[in-house]
């Protein structure tokens, strides 16, 4: 790695346009995030066509703001980065596309980024990742515990078999009437109420690290229609507390339980639901009195879509050698294993 290696990284799975600029790895130079919440909320979750209207509209905009703040031009640029994969389709097609152009346009290596690498490693631009360790990924469309023994090396210990945690929380906000998205919303409910209603912890087979939050998210629905036709009323705050502490109640067991059998010297916090105060808490708590184990939780900027993770995955990749040519393409079900 050169003294001075900067990667532009670009991100576009889902709803966030983002672009950044990383040096060595693990210091942002700039970060900029065009989000698209706005435009969703109105339909109750992300619509893939419009996601990828507003990418073709901002993403040109994105870069150029980015490299404004960083104060460089595409000559002090060593790599282009983006998210090939997993995602919604035609918005990661847009941002590699635009990779491709750049780096076909300035003569630049190209290295496309899984997404759930790009989350794990924004804990890298906090703190020097030691191995082995464990990651939590929480997200809108993941839950999995991933065991790394070395840099660019995963194996999915556990991943939810249905729902995921950010999943659940959107369709509980919806029974709860409460706005897209609903897991910040959920969250904030839960702070102000009591888990007086006991919910199933779905905690499978023994020694499983899986998840499975369908039977909550039903649990919770078939409270609320009981309650309903009973004419007895359910307080937000009860539920949305009730709620959360299955969810946490399962992910922080788990997330404990591997730690200790893998031995990790590290167990990283990642993806959206990572912002999520209960859950930041409850594992704050839980590895309090381990001083063997080192908790990392990523700051609230980091946890949701962005592309200085996506950068800081590419800066270990563009380490080790590893590049994509211009047949790389938008790869919606790209495995983190491979």
């Amino acid at each position: 790695m050169n003294e001075n290696q900067l990667i532009l990284a670009l991100e576009t799975s889902c709803d966030e346009t983002a672009a950044a600029v990383i040096r060595n790895g693990h210091e942002i130079v700039a970060n900029v995030v065009a989000s698209q919440i706005e435009s969703h909320k109105r339909f109750g979750g992300v619509v893939p066509e419009i996601a990828s209207r507003h990418h073709v509209e901002q993403i040109t905009v994105v870069v150029e703001e980015t490299l404004n703040q960083a104060n460089l031009t595409f000559a002090d640029i060593d790599a282009i980065a983006v998210t090939e994969g997993p995602g919604l389709v035609g918005a990661l097609l847009i941002g590699v596309n635009a990779a491709k152009a750049l780096a076909f346009a300035h003569q630049k290596p190209l290295i496309g980024v899984h997404h759930i690498a790009g989350h794990i490693y924004a804990n890298q631009l906090i703190k020097k990742l030691e191995f082995p360790l464990l990651s939590l990924v929480v997200s809108g469309g993941h839950t999995e515990l991933v065991y790394m023994e070395s840099h660019g090396q995963f194996k999915v210990i556990g991943e939810t078999r249905d729902d995921a945690a950010g999943e659940a929380y959107d369709k509980v906000a919806r029974t709860l009437n409460l706005p897209y998205p609903g897991g910040p919303h959920i969250d904030r409910l839960a702070h102000e109420g009591e888990p007086l209603i006991y919910l199933p912890r779905a905690w499978l087979e023994e020694g499983s690290y899986d998840f499975s939050f369908s039977g909550l998210k039903s649990a919770v629905i078939n409270t609320v229609h009981n309650a309903k036709q009973k004419g007895e009323e359910i307080l937000p705050q009860t539920l949305a507390a009730s709620f959360q502490a299955s969810v946490i109640d399962v992910l922080v067991t788990k997330t404990v339980k591997a730690a200790k059998e893998y031995n990790v010297k590290q167990v990283l916090l990642a993806g959206g639901v990572a912002a999520n105060k209960g859950l930041r808490a409850a594992l704050e708590e839980a590895f309090e009195s381990m001083s063997n184990i080192e908790l990392i939780i990523p700051p609230l900027s980091l946890c949701t879509d962005n592309a200085a993770m996506i950068g800081a995955a590419a800066s270990v990749r563009f380490a080790q050698g590893k590049r994509s040519d211009m047949s790389l393409n938008a790869n919606p079900g790209l495995d983190l294993e491979e």
